[in-house]
C-alpha cells in the first residue's frame, strides 16, 4: 500500500513538473524526456499493475514529446498528425517484444493514432495518407499470430477508408469506385469460407459483397440518363444469375435475378409506355382479361409450379 502511495505521489509530481515547464521550450523537452525515462524504467524493472501503468505513461510522455517537437518546429496540424503516427508505430514494435504490457501499450498507441486522424481531418489528402500509414502499422501488427484476427481487419478497414477519402478528394462520385474495393475482397473471403465449409450459406458468404455493389449501382442506373451503366449492370447481373443457377447458390440467383429484372424494367419501361399509348384503348383491358382467364384456367398447375420452384430454392445454399 505504501508503495502505491509513493508511486502515485511520484506520478503527480511528474505531471506537475511537466505542467510548470510548459512555458519554457527547453524545460518542456527536459521534463518530458525525464518523465519518459522514469516511466520506461519502471515499465522495464517493475511488475504487475505498476508496470502496466508506467508503460502507458511512457507512451503518453512520448506523445507529449512529439507534440512539443512539432510545436517547436512550427508544424501545421496535418503535419503534426503524420508525426504523431510515430507513436503507434513505436508501440507496435514494443508490443512485439514486451509481451506482458503489449496490449495496454498498443491500445494507448491506437488512441494516439485516432487523435492523429482527427488532426489530419481538415486536409483530405493528409487524412488519406494518415489512414494508409495506419493500415501499414496494423498490417505489420497482423504478422503476429495473437494479433492477426483483429489487426488484419483493422488494416483492411483503414486501407479502404484511405481509398474512399482519396476518391472523395479527387471528386469521384461513381458509386462503383467506392463499392468494388469492398466487393472483391468480400467475395474472395466468401469463396475461401465456402471452400472450408461447403455447407455455409451463400447469403453469408457472397450476399454482403454482391449487395454492396449491385444495389448502389442499380440506384445509380435508374437515375443515369446514359446507357453504359445500365448495360454493364445488366450484363454483370446476368452473369451473377447464371452462376447462381449453375452452382445452386441462392444468394447469387436471387440477387442477380432481381437486379437484372429491375434494370431491364427501367430500360424497357419507356418503350412499353410508347407501345401501350399507340394501341387502341380497348386492347389493353382485353389482353388483361385474357391473361386473367388463362391464369384461372391453369391455376392449379401454376400453384404446383410455384411450389416446386420454392422447394428448389429452399434446397439451394
Amino acid at each position: 500500500m505504501l508503495g502505491w502511495v509513493a508511486y502515485a505521489g511520484g506520478l503527480l509530481s511528474a505531471v506537475g513538473a511537466v505542467a510548470l515547464a510548459l512555458d519554457v521550450r527547453g524545460a518542456t523537452f527536459a521534463a518530458l524526456g525525464t518523465v519518459l525515462g522514469l516511466f520506461a524504467g519502471v515499465a522495464v524493472l517493475g511488475a504487475g499493475a505498476r508496470r502496466t501503468v508506467s508503460a502507458c505513461g511512457a507512451v503518453l510522455a512520448a506523445t507529449g514529446l512529439v507534440l512539443a517537437g512539432a510545436a517547436a518546429a512550427g508544424l501545421e496540424a496535418h503535419w503534426t498528425a503524420l508525426a504523431l503516427l510515430l507513436v503507434p508505430a513505436a508501440t507496435a514494435v514494443v508490443g512485439a517484444t514486451a509481451r506482458p504490457v503489449a496490449l495496454p501499450v498498443e491500445v494507448t498507441g491506437a488512441a494516439v493514432g485516432l487523435c492523429a486522424l482527427g488532426l489530419a481531418g481538415s486536409r483530405p489528402a493528409f487524412l488519406a495518407l494518415a489512414l494508409a500509414l495506419g493500415g501499414v502499422i496494423a498490417a505489420a501488427t497482423a504478422l503476429r499470430p495473437e494479433r492477426r484476427p483483429f489487426a488484419s481487419w483493422a488494416a483492411a478497414v483503414l486501407f479502404l477508408l484511405a481509398a474512399w477519402v482519396r476518391l472523395g478528394a479527387w471528386g469521384v462520385t461513381t458509386p462503383e469506385a467506392y463499392a468494388l474495393p469492398v466487393t472483391v475482397p468480400a467475395l474472395v473471403v466468401g469463396f475461401l469460407r465456402r471452400r472450408r465449409d461447403p455447407e455455409a450459406s451463400s447469403w453469408t458468404a457472397y450476399g454482403p459483397g454482391l449487395a454492396v455493389t449491385l444495389l448502389p449501382s442499380l440506384g445509380a442506373a435508374w437515375t443515369d440518363p446514359e446507357w453504359v451503366r445500365p448495360l454493364v449492370l445488366g450484363v454483370a447481373a446476368l452473369v451473377v444469375t447464371l452462376l447462381g443457377a449453375r452452382f445452386r447458390l441462392q444468394a447469387l440467383l436471387l440477387l442477380g435475378g432481381t437486379v437484372l429484372a429491375l434494370d431491364g424494367l427501367h430500360e424497357l419501361a419507356p418503350y412499353v409506355v410508347q407501345v401501350v399509348g399507340a394501341l387502341p384503348r380497348w386492347l389493353p383491358p382485353a389482353l388483361a382479361g385474357l391473361l386473367l382467364l388463362a391464369a384461372g384456367a391453369t391455376y392449379e398447375q401454376r400453384r404446383r409450379d410455384a411450389r416446386r420452384l420454392r422447394e428448389r430454392l429452399a434446397r439451394m445454399r
